[in-house]
């Protein structure tokens, strides 16, 4: 194992933030994996810690196949990790949304430049990382349909299922999307925890990039051989949402199965405790996506439904 900086961003007032990479084997840039972008996700950078654990022990016991070099970048923004801040800075930017980035631009265009310089030119690109809202998903890959996806690439994390994402303009700012530009075949490894460790979904995600990396032939490892992936187009889930706030108390979590017009949720009043509202699942099938918080707002989005999918 050799470890490197990455990026060096210089405070004035206080320490350095490094961001360090984990280099195993020798050869051609194979496999880049990358861990917390933002600050909360805790999860993902406990996986990546996991990973280089693993792959440590693979290099030691001559297990990364010859001409084969596999990056891990396990911490993007420590400074975010530091102060509990999913985002960088006073200005609260996302880093995930400022790729490829400038060498001539703020502090997060340095950043997000630096970091894609040293990973374009991997073959794989996998990144361990969160939505945008709070909440539990079904473990899954996601990928950017640019034309350059591959799904039965994806398939071979053996992950339950595949999600393919037809990407907005917010989107073209992504690494996910970026990496894809750049040729490298990208994918987004989402578990069911962010800013707590879940050890059961992690052992599920670091499985999931062993068993990617072996089947690519890049390690040797024995692995189980997973699930046989379902394939989804975002844009065929099933959003429900909430038309009143209040107090949410789910009666459902991601993996199970719902039918059409059972209750799945509650909102209750947060000062009198009445039910405000009964939350009626619109279709039958798996719960994708599970709002976790205990509060929630007007006309936010609940849960994610894959309909049509029988157990």
């Amino acid at each position: 194992m050799h470890k490197e900086e990455i990026y060096r961003v210089r405070f004035p007032y206080r320490e350095d933030m490094v961001i360090q990479g984990f280099r195993f084997g020798k050869g051609d840039p194979t496999a880049c994996i990358l861990g917390a972008i933002r600050g909360n996700e805790i999860q993902q950078m406990y996986i990546c810690s996991q990973l280089i654990r693993e792959l440590k022990e693979l290099e030691m016991n001559g297990c990364i196949n010859a001409g084969k070099s596999i990056l891990v970048i396990p911490v993007v923004n420590s400074i975010g990790l530091n102060l509990d801040r999913r985002f960088f800075g006073v200005e609260d930017v996302d880093i995930n949304r400022d790729f490829p980035g400038r060498n001539d631009g703020d502090t997060t265009d340095r950043i997000a430049f630096e970091i894609f310089d040293r990973v374009k030119e991997y073959t794989y690109g996998i990144q361990l990382t969160s939505f945008y809202m709070t909440g539990e998903f079904v473990p899954h890959v996601r990928m950017m349909e640019t034309g350059y996806q591959n799904t039965s690439l994806a398939n071979l994390f053996g992950l339950p299922y595949v999600v393919v994402r037809k990407p907005s303009p917010l989107d073209t700012k992504t690494l996910n999307y970026n990496w894809q530009d750049e040729m490298t075949a990208a994918f987004s490894l989402y578990t069911n925890r962010n800013d707590t460790i879940d050890d059961e979904s992690a052992v599920q995600a670091l499985s999931a990039v062993l068993r990617f990396l072996t089947r690519m032939g890049i390690i040797r490892y024995e692995s189980h051989s997973g699930f046989i992936s379902h394939i989804i187009m975002e844009d065929d889930l099933t959003d429900v949402y909430v038309s009143k706030g209040g107090i949410f108390r789910g009666l459902v979590k991601p993996g199970e199965y719902v039918r059409y017009g059972y209750p799945i949720a509650e909102i209750r009043d947060p000062y009198e405790g009445f039910i405000k509202e009964a939350i009626i699942a619109p279709t039958s099938g798996i719960v994708f996506f599970a709002h976790t918080e205990a509060l929630i707002t007007q006309g936010e989005m609940a849960y994610r439904l894959i309909h049509r999918l029988h157990q």
